[in-house]
């Protein structure tokens, strides 16, 4: 046998053979990921879970939140609609009395003096009854117009007066809790001097 044979002979064959498949095992191994460390995958699931529960404790937190909001406004205004009707039957009582003349009150008829009293504590009760549920007369006589709490009827010209004070009230306003049962119905000034930007509403404070 020649050199020539030992150079390129069977068993050269295959250690290149070997060396091939070494080498694409390498590169194989190479473009594999390492394996994921196990506390690594833990730590990251714990931080996700840990997510999850504060995101759900802060939901349940604005509902509960809103359930008391609610239940309070339930307890609130619930009378609402119902104390808007008996201010329909306190002012008819209003406008009873008002119909009596003033010289027939005067004039001595113990009937009708006994009937007057008993509509104004009639009057008086249902108001005070009202009140206690949280209704709230308003009274603006010389306050400044508010929309949210007054409707104005009509303009009362008076240059002595600041414009935009309710100068006459038509009919009574009522509110429960912080919302407006009914709106005030007034008449304002017009054509005095501007009252201050920053002035007050004192019924309203």
């Amino acid at each position: 046998m020649t050199d020539e044979t030992k150079k390129h002979g069977p068993d050269d064959v295959v250690d290149i053979n070997f060396a091939a498949q070494a080498a694409a095992d390498a590169a194989v191994e190479a473009e594999t990921p390492a394996e994921a460390d196990p506390i690594d995958v833990l730590r990251a699931e714990n931080a996700d879970l840990r997510d999850k529960y504060l995101r759900l404790a802060a939901e349940m937190d604005n509902l509960r939140r809103r359930t008391e909001r609610d239940v309070k406004d339930a307890k609130s205004y619930s009378v609402a609609g119902f104390a808007r009707d008996m201010l329909a039957v306190s002012d008819n009582l209003r406008r009873a009395l008002d119909a009596i003349p003033a010289d027939a009150r005067e004039g001595g008829d113990a009937g009708l003096t006994a009937l007057a009293e008993g509509v104004e504590m009639t009057e008086r009760s249902m108001l005070a009854a009202l009140e206690r549920h949280g209704v709230r007369k308003l009274d603006p006589m010389g306050e400044k117009f508010d929309p949210n709490f007054h409707q104005a009827m009509f303009e009362v010209p008076n240059p002595e007066i600041a414009s935009n004070t309710v100068v006459q009230v038509v009919q009574a306003g009522y509110v429960i809790g912080e919302r407006v049962l009914r709106p005030a119905m007034v008449g304002v000034s017009k054509g005095g001097p501007k009252a201050p930007a920053g002035e007050a509403n004192a019924a309203q404070a």
